[in-house]
């Protein structure tokens, strides 16, 4: 556990901290470019490839492929987002006592993207259900690593970029990143996946995932100088902390508003893995190179998002703060699927999965921004495990659940039940959740 520093013989405690405050700002402005630079290729790179494993287009379609089944497919993601329940809170709880956490990231981020190699690997290895059980297993493990890196890498931006550059930085890493993807997806489906590049063109696109990911981590690990903060919480029990959060739920009711929002949009993902199934059914596409063409194509549409709207997102979130980017992201996401339910030719597919793309990263970039803006900073490691241990439990039930209503009710009408809780959460957010930063610019 890191020792609290103690003020100089003399120095009132309040001096003390104030000092040390001011040297902690100065540190963060003094090493921003270094920090912003390795934040940068870090997101850049490693969401490039987790891109091509969590795009709702390729894991899909290969565990629809290997299992045959819809349930399967929803039993995937569902154990997914099952590692990313309890994990968050736990590597919460491990840093948050913490003055440097940058070590905790590099051996969470290392596991994480362990876990894509091994994906890949068991896609030369193993066949019929032996290969089916494991990447039910490895997206576990993955869910759970990245559960715990999602927290500890949200607090290392909390801690070296300031507020009023948060949204550009992740512009512009999304953006590059998201066209890098874009070609990349292309270039997997129609000519790792089309033609099954050494013998498994899944698990081919699965080991770039995995370098560029790993290439990110390096980056981030050689550049960025981490500072102390002023102030950290006293480590407590694992136990004990999970007894603090209905008091940290209910000391703002900003933060709850926005909690059910986040939980009410995840819960819309429920109609997310089947996306490309369904279009797949619609356009009765058969062979593996005409599935691999347009896997390519959708995922470009999809990643390629990316590289056009957060831009428009980071810029505007930092302007005017992020509540009007989750809401203009989840309008954007109700146009989408009512389009895709809509439509049969590939032209206007394409521009639905344009939308659901730009939605999904308007979304994600509003989420993981505005839950630092809220309440102390010294909560803040807590905070970001409350918020992803909520979108995890959502995230948990509605793959699984929406995988068995596919089956008996079919894919309409579970786009009609993603459509309900994204109506529920846009209501919500236009009337009960108040813009973060105009409070805290209000309180200095």
């Amino acid at each position: 556990m890191d020792a609290k520093p103690e003020p100089a013989e003399g120095v009132s405690e309040e001096t003390d901290l104030a000092a040390r405050e001011a040297a902690y700002e100065k540190f963060v402005w003094d090493n921003l470019k270094r920090n912003y630079l390795g934040n940068y290729l870090h997101g850049m790179l490693g969401m490039t490839g987790f891109r091509l494993v969590n795009a709702p287009t390729f894991l899909p379609a290969y565990l629809h492929m290997v299992s045959g089944s819809n349930a399967i497919v929803g039993l995937g993601l569902a154990l997914q987002q099952v590692g990313g329940v309890i994990s968050p809170i736990f590597g919460a709880s491990k840093i948050e006592h913490r003055t440097k956490v940058m070590p905790a990231a590099i051996w969470m981020g290392g596991l994480a993207r362990t876990m894509v190699l091994l994906m890949a690997i068991a896609g030369w290895v193993l066949k019929g259900q032996p290969l089916v059980i494991a990447l039910l297993g490895l997206m576990f493990l993955f869910g759970l690593f990245m559960g715990t890196q999602r927290v500890v890498f949200s607090l290392l931006i909390a801690k070296v970029i300031p507020i009023s550059r948060r949204g550009r930085l992740q512009a512009w890493r999304n953006a590059t990143g998201g066209a890098i993807a874009a070609t990349l997806a292309y270039f997997a489906g129609r000519y790792f996946i089309g033609a099954n590049l050494f013998g498994n063109g899944y698990s081919t696109t699965f080991v770039c995932a995995f370098v560029l990911t790993s290439m990110g981590l390096w980056a981030i690990q050689l550049l960025l100088k981490e500072p102390e903060p002023p102030t950290t919480r006293t480590q407590a029990p694992f136990r004990e902390r999970l007894r603090d959060f209905p008091k940290l739920i209910r000391q703002d009711r900003g933060y709850t508003c926005f909690l059910l929002v986040q939980m009410l949009s995840v819960s819309a993902r429920v109609a997310t893995p089947f996306y490309i199934i369904y279009v797949g059914q619609k356009l009765h596409v058969q062979g593996a190179v005409q599935t691999g063409e347009l896997l390519g194509v959708l995922s470009t549409a999809y990643l390629g998002a990316d590289t056009l709207s957060n831009l428009v997102w980071g810029y505007l979130g930092d302007k005017t703060g992020f509540k009007l980017v989750m809401l203009f992201s989840l309008v954007t996401w109700v146009a989408a699927t009512v389009l895709l339910m809509n439509v049969t030719a590939v032209p206007l597919i394409f521009i639905a999965f344009f939308g659901l793309g730009g939605a999904n990263s308007g979304y994600n970039m509003a989420a993981q921004t505005m839950i630092l803006e809220f309440g102390a900073r010294d909560d803040l490691p807590m905070r970001i495990a409350v918020s992803a241990t909520a979108e995890a439990i959502t995230a948990t039930l509605g793959p699984l659940i929406g995988g068995q209503l596919a089956d008996l009710i079919g894919f309409d009408r579970v786009f009609g039940i993603s459509l309900g809780f994204l109506a529920v959460a846009i209501l919500l957010l236009t009337t009960a959740v108040k813009e973060p930063r105009t409070a805290r610019l209000a309180a200095l």
